[in-house]
């Protein structure tokens, strides 16, 4: 699934590109990816409006309407969003189609369904979404000191991979992101929120911040299953920095131990067992 960095990046290239077009059509394919509406509903909203801006919560895209309306996009496990010209040959498992009135298409993409795209306004969101309303602090929109972040930690005893998941605490960071957090702050998956020592807590809001932006400056992750390609269908570059996840049965490349593979909440976890402690 596409976490913080990937989303990121989307976001920054919707940004630069798509902002200030208008919508001329939308065309919708089934009615899964915009299941939160009825699909008329959802294309109604969208055509002859103009977008004014995009903002991020977590994994969602916010995109703002001319209108006062928001248009919500979660890629989830195979999403895509890609930018085309109208001419392009149509990907199959392509469900949405915006065609502006100039410039080509934003096309959305997903093998699998599970993400989603809805219209909503800010008067009503808490309606409309309250999965979205519950998020909590994105570490990269909404930057803390360290000091408020210990204090949030201090308020969860739970285990440390728990905590950097759970999306009302932190919002977008996921199974691979929070693996990579952990190495660079030298801390074990398994550890409590109330065990760490001054030092140990700033060495994890450090590695937060700091692992996000990184990923966020390589694109973000594209696996093996290439998911993930960015607005353009560029795949991210960062894998290629990723310092334990799926690199189990691989050495260590600080101390070369061999990285180890374990199961945390039925997901795979990736950890040195002599860097991390």
């Amino acid at each position: 699934m596409p976490e913080l960095p990937e989303v990121e990046t989307i976001r920054r290239q919707m940004e630069r590109d798509v902002v200030g077009k208008k919508i001329k059509t939308v065309d919708v394919s089934g009615t899964r990816s915009v299941r939160r509406q009825p699909k008329k509903q959802f294309i109604s909203r969208l055509e002859g409006t103009k977008l004014t801006g995009v903002r991020r919560k977590g994994k969602f895209i916010m995109v703002t309407l001319d209108s006062g309306d928001l248009l919500l996009v979660h890629l989830r496990m195979s999403g895509q969003l890609l930018r085309t010209a109208n001419k392009d040959e149509v990907a199959k498992h392509t469900h949405v189609t915006i065609t502006f009135t100039q410039h080509g298409q934003l096309r959305y993409v997903d093998p699998r369904t599970f993400g989603e795209l809805f219209v909503t306004n800010p008067d009503t969101i808490d309606e409309d979404a309250p999965d979205v309303v519950s998020l909590g602090i994105d570490p990269v929109e909404e930057p803390m000191s360290w000091t408020n972040f210990g204090r949030m930690l201090m308020a969860h005893k739970m285990k440390l991979k728990a905590f950097l998941t759970d999306q009302t605490i932190l919002a977008g960071i996921g199974n691979i992101y929070s693996d990579e957090i952990l190495f660079a702050a030298g801390l074990r998956y398994d550890r409590t929120t109330d065990s760490l020592s001054t030092m140990e807590i700033r060495r994890l809001y450090r590695a937060v911040v700091e692992t996000l932006h990184d990923a966020i400056k390589f694109s973000g992750s594209t696996l093996a299953d290439d998911q993930y390609v960015d607005l353009f269908g560029k795949p991210g570059e960062y894998q290629e920095h990723h310092q334990v996840y799926g690199r189990d049965k691989l050495a260590c490349r600080r101390c070369r131990s061999v990285i180890t593979k374990a199961k945390f909440a039925q997901r795979s976890t990736y950890f040195c067992p002599d860097c991390q402690m």
